[in-house]
């Protein structure tokens, strides 16, 4: 990669996109682009502005391990903290002019010829580069489960990851379809407002305290003052995440153990039998995502709000029909039903080497190596590919990993003059066949989740610890690959 053939295109304002850009130019990579769906960087952090919208992940270890703030307001970061960080991160580092936003990319296809990726967005405009960096996540398009009489709803109806601010909620009937993460922090916020909330659960959350009080100010001396307090900090917290990874990865040992202590905060927080037993979760701990929070469970003991656990039959005019023949009437629907996880890159279509498609090679379910390179799609790299998701840990701490991953295999390309790297289908294939098989034994494979696509495979996460992600990442292996000479060297 030489010349013109340095340009690396990144598709993707968030913290893939900027951890990708940041490590590229730290290493000399200077032509370095990235094309914006959004009007402004933050990838989840803009989209997601819901009431309570905030990290379950401490602080510091929500960031990069590069860039460490000491200023937290709290243990977890809201929102508009993380967004404000994610700014000064992309200043400092010069990421900004890099970054053409309000480019919604809808195709990106391979030439081989020139060995170059061509890039389409949807207003026409198109970018060409040496090697293409998707950075678009898991976490990007809402999902609305698709229920009889949908369109049919005469009132008002957003998702919580496009929140309406400026429809009214007060003295609303509302409902709320959904309890995953993001209703466990907005639920508790609308409650005190509305009229009326019904909350309709296909499944209930095994929970454990999120108590995510201001820091006193003699508390946020000593981490902006203490020399090397706030990496202990780190490294402490790190500990807990993967012992929360043990729980899932041995349900039946350390995840009993962690599981006897979420039935204890839940208990103490269920006083009421009845709605006990609607909350209750009736599968194993940690094969959903575990969830934090200290608000949500009194929230729905709340006099104006309804816990409903009987499946969703149709969408009306005036509301929602469960199973039971119940006809809930309400003026607002509130999505709170997740996003289309179980297909990552899509609707972007990616044609590679040959004219196959992204999509036909992942017919049987998205695999990548090391989630990060698919074969047949030759220098594309995949920043939160499958199964590079995490349960009980830092996303960020896998898209570092990732990064350098890629800053590695570039700089390979880059020093032996090649064009292309591409990875061995078998080197995939075995890397996919193991990741599959660790999750035997797994609490993920005890039930249905968002982690699984309709065969049942696990598509989304990370069978291991983050340590271990970090050590097959940490060295670029050439043999896994293979190179394609540039044009003015002769082939062999």
């Amino acid at each position: 990669m030489n010349g013109r053939g340095d340009e690396i295109l990144i598709i993707g304002a968030g913290f893939g996109g900027i951890a990708a850009a940041i490590e590229l130019r730290r290493h000399g990579f200077d032509r370095v682009r990235i094309m914006e769906a959004a009007p402004q960087l933050g990838g989840t952090w803009h989209y997601n502005t819901y009431p309570g919208v905030a990290c379950d992940v401490p602080g510091h270890a929500y960031s990069f391990s590069f860039e460490q703030r000491r200023d937290w307001s709290r243990l977890c970061s809201h929102g508009d903290e993380i967004l404000a960080y994610m700014r000064a991160v992309a200043d400092r580092y010069g990421i900004e002019p890099l970054i053409e936003y309000s480019r919604r990319v809808s195709r990106c296809e391979f030439d081989e010829r020139l060995g170059r990726w061509r890039v389409t967005a949807a207003d026409g405009a198109t970018r060409e580069a040496a090697a293409l960096v998707i950075a678009t996540g898991q976490l990007n398009r809402p999902r609305i489960p698709e229920l009889p009489g949908l369109g049919s709803f005469a009132g008002h109806s957003f998702h919580s990851a496009r929140w309406d601010h400026g429809y009214d909620l007060r003295g609303r009937r509302v409902a709320v379809v959904g309890t995953g993460a993001s209703a466990i922090q907005f639920v508790p916020e609308i409650a005190p407002i509305v009229s009326r909330l019904t909350v309709f659960q296909r499944s209930a959350n095994w929970l454990l305290p999120r108590r995510n009080h201001v820091y006193p100010p003699r508390v946020r001396r000593l981490i902006q003052t203490v020399p090397g307090l706030q990496r202990l900090r780190r490294a402490a917290l790190f500990g807990v995440l993967e012992g929360l990874t043990a729980s899932i990865l041995h349900p039946r040992t350390v995840g009993r153990l962690l599981a006897l202590r979420s039935s204890i905060f839940m208990r103490s927080q269920l006083r009421d039998p009845e709605l006990r037993r609607r909350a209750w979760p009736d599968y194993p701990f940690g094969c959903k995502r575990v969830l934090f929070s200290s608000h949500y469970l009194p929230a729905l003991g709340r006099p104006n709000v309804e816990l409903i656990g009987e499946p969703i039959e149709e969408l009306t005019p005036t509301g929602i029909r469960t199973a039971d023949g119940a006809l809930h009437e309400v003026d607002c629907i509130i999505w709170g039903t997740g996003f289309q996880t179980t297909a990552p890159v899509a609707p972007i279509e990616v044609v590679g080497a040959g004219g196959r498609r992204l999509a036909e090679a992942w017919a049987g379910g998205p695999h990548a190596f090391l989630g990060l390179t698919v074969p047949g799609f030759p220098s594309m790299f995949l920043m939160y590919g499958p199964n590079t998701n995490t349960s009980g840990g830092s996303i960020i701490f896998f898209l570092e990993a990732q990064a350098r991953y890629v800053r590695q295999a570039l700089g390979h390309v880059r020093a032996g003059g090649w064009r292309t790297l591409d990875v061995r289908p078998e080197v995939e294939a075995a890397f996919d066949a193991q990741t599959q098989a660790r999750f035997r034994g797994t609490a993920w494979l005890e039930c249905d989740s968002w982690y699984r696509d309709e065969r049942g495979r696990v598509v989304t996460n990370w069978p291991g610890y983050m340590h271990e992600y970090r050590r097959r990442t940490s060295a670029f292996r050439p043999s896994d690959y293979v190179f394609a000479p540039a044009a003015t060297r002769a082939a062999g």
